[in-house]
């Protein structure tokens, strides 16, 4: 397919989602423009990266902090670039630079690592904590119980700001067997605020993926995070 092709697919299908987000912010009773949309460019083309941009896409979340020094590079910095993988705390200095969010913090190890190389970059990094809704062993994140104590510990920590919460639930056929895992993190949110926690802010909700995206956004996302809707299936699915 040429070039112009894929362009004017990315778009439409940029187009179809934001359609698709718009309608689930409406029958919760939300504003479509609450809701951003995040491209998961994991193994994706520099240019393709590009073409997202230019069909209007919020935000590009990246995995790899070493994959994204090289595409901030070609693809460029004109909408900011979250991590939304695991990072290990000898890639914080990197990630504090590269990123304009970090939404997997789920340990407090790494708080205090990014918090000592925001301190020496002389910048606040906004950071999301990351948590395992579904207790599944095989996901990353804090578990739910454990959520609140870290977000107080986190607080305390000048040179990080902790904007909301992030969560990726099992993989259902059904989508709407997610909702429950989406509403646990409302919930945790709602929780959180009525703490009171001094410096925090509870404004993100990171959750929705290509396959439950809208039933996130029912659910009170602000950061739906979408790869194979926008990009096709990875190499090697």
């Amino acid at each position: 397919m040429c070039r112009d092709g894929m362009e004017a697919g990315i778009r439409d299908r940029v187009e179809g989602i934001r359609k698709n987000i718009a309608a689930a912010a409406l029958r919760s009773g939300r504003r479509p423009e609450d809701v951003r949309l995040m491209a998961v460019t994991k193994t994706v083309a520099d240019h393709r990266i590009r073409e997202a941009v230019e069909a209007g896409v919020d935000i590009i979340g990246e995995n790899y902090v070493q994959e994204a020094r090289r595409k901030r590079e070609q693809a460029g910095r004109s909408v900011p670039w979250h991590l939304i993988g695991h990072l290990q705390s000898n890639k914080a200095k990197d990630a504090v630079r590269l990123f304009e969010m970090i939404h997997s913090l789920d340990r407090m190890s790494l708080a205090v690592e990014l918090d000592k190389r925001s301190r020496m970059c002389g910048c606040v990094t906004p950071v999301l904590i990351e948590v395992n809704v579904s207790g599944e062993e095989t996901k990353r994140g804090v578990p739910l119980e454990e959520a609140v104590p870290l977000v107080r510990e986190v607080s305390a920590l000048e040179h990080l700001s902790i904007q909301g919460l992030m969560t990726m639930p099992p993989w259902f056929d059904d989508p709407e067997e997610a909702r429950p895992f989406f509403a646990a993190l409302r919930g945790l949110r709602d929780r959180i605020i009525g703490e009171g926690i001094a410096r925090v802010e509870m404004r993100e909700l990171s959750m929705g993926m290509s396959q439950d995206y809208t039933v996130a956004v029912e659910e009170g996302a602000t950061i739906v995070r979408i790869g194979r809707l926008i990009f096709g299936e990875r190499p090697g699915r």
